[in-house]
């Protein structure tokens, strides 16, 4: 793994900065000579496993953001995959999920709880919603830009880097993990712009509740939570059928 990663194999006594490393057979990544925990995949477990058993189904936000209803669940395309909890949701309410990461070592992860939820999950309904998600590790512009080399997704799903606030709380471990592994998404502008050309429905991005629209672009409408907000574009072939 540490070669295809282009990583370097070291001694823990003399390690610095990220490393990976195998926990109770599970992937994770830790900061060195730091007591902050490590950051891992788990979809069976904790906060995810607990949101599948008992998250409200298609009553959820983010649900009612791709527009899930009675028919069919839409085929989704996961711009910013990161560690594949929203794609998870996604997926456990029907959408056949294509994940993109651009990040080698954070797509590691995702590969690994994909894995692990798939064969150790007693949990027939996980392994079926696992069966639904597909990673792809690959730098999303690129990736819309593929043509007709790619099939068209109906939804194209856009969670960027958060905007930093000097009136927020220290972000959590793992967006300081994200901050420093994988930078800003500086792309984001040019994703949304693209997404809206390659998707068939709709692009729904995520977004603090009170933070700005990406780009300066507003969208034609907006679903809010308590800490979250979607902000919702037609699909620019879409729009034009409407017209």
């Amino acid at each position: 793994m540490a070669s295809r990663l282009g990583l370097a194999l070291v001694a823990e006594e003399n390690a610095s900065g990220y490393r990976l490393i195998f926990v109770d057979q599970m992937l994770q990544l830790q900061k060195c000579g730091s007591r902050m925990g490590g950051i891992y995949v788990d979809f069976v477990n904790g906060k995810v496993g607990h949101r599948f058993r008992y998250g409200g189904g298609k009553g959820q936000l983010i649900a009612k953001a791709v527009g899930l209803k009675k028919g069919a669940p839409p085929s989704v395309l996961d711009l910013t995959a990161g560690l594949g909890r929203d794609a998870f949701v996604l997926a456990s309410l029907g959408c056949q999920m294509t994940l993109l990461e651009r990040s080698p070592i954070v797509a590691a992860l995702l590969q690994d709880g994909l894995e692990r939820a798939k064969s150790e999950s007693e949990i027939a309904e996980i392994a079926e919603v696992i069966g639904r998600m597909t990673l792809v590790e690959a730098e999303a512009l690129e990736y819309l830009q593929g043509g007709d080399s790619q099939p068209r997704p109906e939804v194209c799903y856009l969670d960027p880097m958060y905007p930093h606030s000097k009136k927020s709380a220290l972000p959590g471990k793992e967006m300081l993990l994200f901050r420093e592994l994988v930078g800003e998404d500086l792309d984001a502008t040019e994703l949304l712009a693209k997404a809206r050309q390659v998707a068939t429905k709709r692009v729904v991005v995520k977004r603090p509740r009170k933070a700005a629209v990406l780009a300066d672009a507003e969208p034609d409408f907006q679903m809010s939570g308590k800490s979250t907000r979607y902000d919702i574009y037609l699909s620019l072939s879409h729009q034009v059928r409407r017209e």
